[in-house]
């Protein structure tokens, strides 16, 4: 249970965690595992629970009906699998990725201050020597 939305945090593995991220793919753990371990907090990594699947939708009745020749049972499709997803967490419950980002409390592993852009991976490394007004 939360405080509010902005600062979750849930046991995962049995260790009270804050929550970094939820839904992640492998390599978004690999990076922020890297991130954060750089950083020096413990990493907590824990399966996702599947996503609800909505239930199926029933076939409606014919108006007229055919004949039981022709009734041959209706194959059901098989669900694709759901993605493999993970739920990332550091053991600070006093963590908040928000405030660590903009409060610029977060290095890079070479060094730099990790931007929104590098934690979102939308660059391959932290710049931030241009402020964040000033990008194109």
């Amino acid at each position: 249970m939360a405080i509010n939305a902005n600062h979750p945090f849930e046991e995962l593995n049995g260790i009270r965690c804050a929550v970094v991220e939820k839904q992640c793919n492998a390599s978004r753990v690999a990076f922020l595992k890297y991130v954060l371990e750089g950083n020096g907090f413990d990493v907590v990594v824990a399966a996702s629970p599947p996503p609800k699947a909505a239930p199926a939708p029933k076939p409606a009745a014919a108006a007229d009906s055919p004949s039981p020749e022709s009734q041959a049972p209706a194959e059901t499709p098989a669900a694709p699998p759901a993605p493999e997803t993970f739920t990332v967490g550091v053991t600070d419950v006093t963590f908040n990725v928000i405030n660590a980002i903009y409060g610029r409390l977060l290095r890079s592993p070479q060094g730099r201050v990790v931007t929104m852009a590098y934690w979102q991976q939308k660059e391959e490394e932290s710049r931030d020597d241009i402020p964040y007004y000033e990008h194109s």
